[in-house]
């Protein structure tokens, strides 16, 4: 197993909620709002504000969350650098829509 199996099993088994504390964070550091985070989470992933609160209280990873989302037709327009991986080079299908969310909220 390689270095980037590895980094896509961890990634598939990382709860949604426990990084969504960092993703609000980030947004108000930035004099963003949670409201706005949930508008860009609803764009790309479809979860309204109920059905994120419900991944949230289950402890989803983001395979489960994932699998649950209608991922926005247009979320492949996302590209750009993010944690050193180039978006548009990343293979692994769950491993990219999760490094869309994190670019988008950046």
């Amino acid at each position: 197993m390689d270095k980037t199996d590895i980094h896509n099993q961890r990634m598939a088994q990382l709860t949604f909620a426990s990084v969504y504390p960092m993703y609000v964070a980030k947004v108000e550091k930035k004099g963003r709002t949670k409201e706005e985070l949930q508008q860009v989470i609803e764009w790309l992933t479809g979860f309204d504000k109920h059905k994120l609160a419900e991944l949230i209280k289950e402890k989803v990873n983001f395979d489960v969350f994932f699998q649950q989302a209608t991922l926005h037709p247009n979320a492949h327009l996302i590209t750009g650098m993010i944690c050193g991986y180039r978006i548009e080079e990343i293979e692994n299908p769950l491993t990219k829509k999760v490094r869309y969310l994190d670019k988008l909220v950046r």
